[in-house]
């Protein structure tokens, strides 16, 4: 069984994706959301710029990220 998630902010998710080589592009987050990009292998994620991301849209942005929620967890 997965390990529960917290409910973590826009920044804390970021901070923790730019550990595995995401970076943040200015610019390129429409209105209130952020945009990070890797580039091997090439992927881009979308987050909303919120105080509070649930646990099922976190769910989501790991599965984007092409990590586990184990692997997550180790980068916060």
């Amino acid at each position: 069984m997965s390990a529960k998630l917290p409910v973590l902010s826009a920044r804390e998710v970021s901070r923790a994706l730019e550990k595995v080589d995401f970076q943040q592009i200015t610019g390129r987050g429409k209105g209130s959301h952020i945009f990070l990009h890797r580039a091997d292998p090439p992927k881009g994620i979308t987050i909303p710029n919120r105080k509070e991301i649930k646990r099922g849209l976190l769910r989501a942005i790991i599965r984007q990220a092409d990590l586990s929620v184990e692997e997550f967890l180790k980068l916060l």
